[in-house]
């Protein structure tokens, strides 16, 4: 299992924008139990990057903790509970079981129930112990890493995004050595230059003798206490039974099939019906910003309002934002510790790991 797809390995860091957007939090955080430091050989970020892209495992299996703190306002829970928001808050147990890029099984533990995703070749199910309910798709045969789960379950993934390439705006060094799920291990610190971004550090903690990520965590401007933090409690590198692999649908479940069909190369990422999405980026490193046109002013607004209206989550959750105005126009600010988004009047969506002043001068422009 490589830990890095591309090579050489010396690249500099992509920044955690979309990263930070995907595994947000509202709950309150407290680290992982602290423990003795070990004693290790020194290693150089260098060193323990190019580690990163030659780990190799058969497989793997352990227990996953995630705890995020984005300081998210009150007002996400107005948002429909999914397996997406349920994982966006609160502190969370994962079961995970990987043996190869085609076999693997995440299972989400709560004191409700249980999720799990489980792909097996081509075969993916999802079952949800509390509606007793399970869907399965069949993958289409070009189906690659792309069709795996979109949320990262372990460190290792998100560390995976993290690294997939790095450029001059991040510092790279390295940090304290840990021990984590009773593994020694080294920490690899990526901070970011820019100072308009909101990320004040990551630290990832490899594993000194498998090189696997065991814990990975994102600082916030001005915080010692991480926004977000995800770590293997347990970890064996034993590849794991393939009955792991193997689901059978409970009694009384109710199965839902679904096609997966697949779609031209240079169709993938556009909406189902074809239309190219009005979607840019505005920047570079851990400063990008993402702007989207929603539809303009006039009667598209004037049907985007009437809409809202008919749904009072949605319009309670957008008048809550405070406004905002200035040279650029007006408009709605959604601010957390790690992400800001506004929400212009003329129909823009301009988003990132940013402080808010750099979102008003790219609404400038």
């Amino acid at each position: 299992m490589s830990v890095l797809k591309s090579r050489p390995v010396l690249r500099w860091l992509v920044p955690l924008t979309a990263a930070v957007t995907v595994v947000g939090g509202g709950a309150a955080i407290g680290t992982f139990a602290a423990q003795a430091e070990p004693s290790l050989p020194p290693r150089t970020a260098a060193q323990l990057l190019v580690d990163l892209q030659t780990s190799r495992l058969d497989g793997l299996s352990g227990t996953v903790v995630q705890r995020a703190d984005l300081g998210l306002p009150p007002l996400v829970g107005l948002v429909g509970g999914n397996e997406l928001t349920t994982l966006l808050t609160g502190t969370h147990t994962l079961r995970v079981w990987h043996s190869g890029p085609d076999k693997q099984r995440v299972a989400l533990l709560d004191t409700l129930g249980e999720q799990d995703i489980v792909r097996n070749g081509r075969d993916v199910w999802t079952w949800n112990s509390r509606t007793n309910s399970a869907t399965h798709r069949v993958l289409p045969a070009e189906a690659g890493r792309e069709s795996a789960p979109e949320l990262p379950a372990t460190p290792q993934e998100a560390a995976d995004r993290a690294l997939a390439a790095i450029d001059p705006s991040t510092e790279v060094s390295v940090g304290r050595a840990a021990t984590v799920a009773g593994r020694d291990a080294y920490e690899l610190v990526l901070a970011p230059r820019d100072a308009a971004s909101l990320v004040s550090q990551v630290r990832i903690a490899i594993d000194a003798r498998e090189h696997v990520p065991l814990r990975f965590e994102v600082f916030a401007d001005g915080s010692d206490s991480p926004a977000f933090e995800m770590a293997f409690t347990q970890i064996s590198y034993a590849r794991p039974d393939a009955d792991q692999f193997t689901f059978n649908p409970p009694p009384g479940v109710t199965v839902t099939e679904e096609k997966a069909e697949a779609r031209p190369a240079e169709d993938r990422g556009k909406p189902a019906d074809g239309k190219k999405p009005d979607v840019r980026t505005v920047g570079e490193g851990w400063a990008t910003v993402v702007v989207a046109r929603v539809d303009g002013a006039g009667p598209a607004r004037e049907k985007r309002d009437a809409a809202a209206a008919d749904e009072p989550d949605v319009g309670a959750l957008l008048g809550s934002l405070p406004a905002v105005r200035s040279d650029w126009g007006s408009g709605r600010l959604f601010s957390t510790k790690m992400v800001n988004v506004l929400l212009t009047d003329d129909g823009r969506v301009i988003a990132g790991a940013v402080t808010p002043e750099r979102l008003y001068e790219v609404a400038r422009g």
